[in-house]
């Protein structure tokens, strides 16, 4: 497939068959294209569960005309919406992942690198800062920017954000007592605690991790007392 503007399906059934053969592609080769720990969680996750697997029932239950209800062609234009940003996200990683090769993207059914030779993407060089929201009782809301930016969300080149936390009696003051882990690619992240965990402090830092998998420096430590 040669690249072009716009490289995504825009039809249901072209999708559909396009999106699959990146799942399927995937489902055999994570490994081999050197996708692993939070990344793969991602595609596991949020590609394939959260957003290609509900196209696909969608479009597999509108398929058939005689039994296309409105319900169904409203199910499968949402699900599609929903598909195909996060179809691009991947897109974006993949083709920055060096040990995907243009033979593993066509495979795929995605266009091949571009012939002009890209600029590669540099290690983070900031570090994220967050805002912290206590929106109901066990919830804490992590609001997350570029530090000294005035715009939501990652910079250009960052895939998401890994998150070390924990919670104690007392906050935390080293980043090697941060022993849990979290990523998200979108801002906000939320975290749901039970109620026993009420009035205890969430410790936690940030920092970015971009499209190579490489990551940034360690935020300062935030806390927040878990409501």
């Amino acid at each position: 497939m040669a690249a072009n503007k716009d490289w995504i399906s825009m039809s249901y059934e072209g999708l559909y068959s396009q999106s699959t053969l990146t799942k399927d592609y995937l489902d055999g080769h994570l490994g081999d294209l050197g996708i692993n720990g939070k990344t793969a969680e991602w595609v596991n996750t949020d590609f394939k569960t959260k957003a290609y697997q509900p196209f696909a029932n969608a479009v597999l239950a509108w398929r058939n005309p005689a039994e296309r209800t409105p319900l169904k062609i409203t199910a499968v234009k949402e699900a599609f919406d929903a598909l195909v940003p996060v179809y691009r996200e991947l897109y974006t990683f993949l083709k920055g992942n060096p040990v995907v090769t243009d033979q593993d993207l066509q495979a795929m059914g995605l266009p091949k690198r571009s012939s002009n030779k890209p600029t590669p993407v540099p290690p983070p060089q900031t570090v994220p800062e967050a805002v912290v929201e206590l929106p109901s009782e066990g919830v804490v809301v992590l609001h997350f920017r570029d530090s000294g930016s005035d715009r939501k969300g990652k910079p250009a080149g960052i895939h998401g954000v890994e998150i070390a936390w924990r919670v104690g009696a007392t906050a935390a003051t080293l980043w090697d007592e941060l022993t849990n882990s979290a990523f998200d690619t979108a801002t906000p992240y939320r975290f749901s605690f039970p109620s026993e965990e009420r009035g205890k402090t969430l410790s936690f830092a940030l920092r970015w991790e971009n499209t190579r998998g490489e990551k940034g420096a360690w935020s300062q430590i935030y806390t927040a007392i878990i409501p």
